[in-house]
Formats: C-alpha cells, structure tokens, sequence
C-alpha cells in the first residue's frame, strides 16, 4: 500500500456512503484513479465490503460475553474444530469465533439481550457434543472498538523522493 492507498482507505472508512467522484475531488486526484484503487484493494483482500457496521447493542444485545471453549481431544471422526465451528455458525449471537493457542482451543465473541439471556446462548453453544468444557468471561465496558483503519495507516509505505539531478 502506497500513501495514495491510505487516503482513499481513510476517506471511504470515515465516509463509506461517499462517492468516487466526491472522493476524487477531495483527494485530488482523477476519477479513474480512486475507482482503480478501490478495485485494487478490494481485489487483493484489503476492503473486505461494503456493508453497514451494525451494533449490537442498538439492536437489543447490550451484553457482550467471550467464551472460551476446550474442544474434545480425537474428536476428528466428529469433525473436532470444523464441526464446533459449524455449530457456532448456526448461532446468531456468535459474532465471531477463533481457534487459540493456551488454555483452551477456540475463542468465541458472543452477546446477548441480557445476563440472564447469556445463559440461554452459552446453553445452545453446549449443545455440541465435541465441546468438553467452556469458561466465560463478561465484557464490561468497550475501551476499543474494532478497528482496522489505524493497521492500514502503519501499512502504508512512503513514496519515494524522486532522485535529485
């Protein structure tokens, strides 16, 4: 990723709604330019979409909990970390889910309407028979949201000086 790269990723992360043409008059640079860029960096995996970010708790999970999950050891004959993982999948308050190293095998991000509530979803991610044994701990306050933007800043590398005659 080059500087140009960077601006068009924090301008369009700032104002995802805006368009190329508003783009490429506050950047500066020509239409075609923004367009291929956009189309470069979503080509190789660097703008992933498009869609809104939601929140859950504007849509009633106010409660965020993080299961850790210890997998049945030789469960391979039930699909051990695939078949967990299929499981979760089927689970909407499973915002997210990740294989670790440590203490336990998989990391699950969930929420929930209320305490009470994370109860019943812990319950349902139970129900797979290839999770032994799960720890939970409470969200009790977000210090830092999910972001990527500040990444992509760090990823940027200087154009280089033109050399001087």
């Amino acid at each position: 990723m080059d500087e140009i790269d960077g601006k068009v990723i924090d301008l369009f992360a700032g104002e995802p709604r805006l368009g190329v043409l508003e783009a490429s008059r506050r950047l500066g640079i020509a239409r075609g330019t923004v367009q291929a860029r956009l189309d470069k960096l979503a080509a190789a995996g660097v703008i992933t979409g498009w869609g809104p970010d939601l929140s859950p708790e504007a849509l009633g999970y106010p409660v965020t909990a993080f299961l850790t999950l210890e997998i049945r050891q030789g469960s391979a004959d039930r699909g051990g970390h695939e078949a967990v993982a299929a499981h979760l999948a089927g689970i909407p308050e499973v915002l997210e889910a990740y294989t670790i190293t440590g203490a336990g095998d998989m990391w699950a991000r969930v929420v929930a309407r209320s305490n009470s509530d994370l109860q019943r979803v812990i319950d349902l991610v139970l129900t797979e028979p290839g999770i032994d044994r799960s720890t939970t701990v409470i969200a009790l306050a977000t210090q830092i949201s999910h972001r990527v933007v500040p990444l992509a800043r760090a990823a940027v590398r200087p154009t280089p000086e033109p050399p001087t005659p």
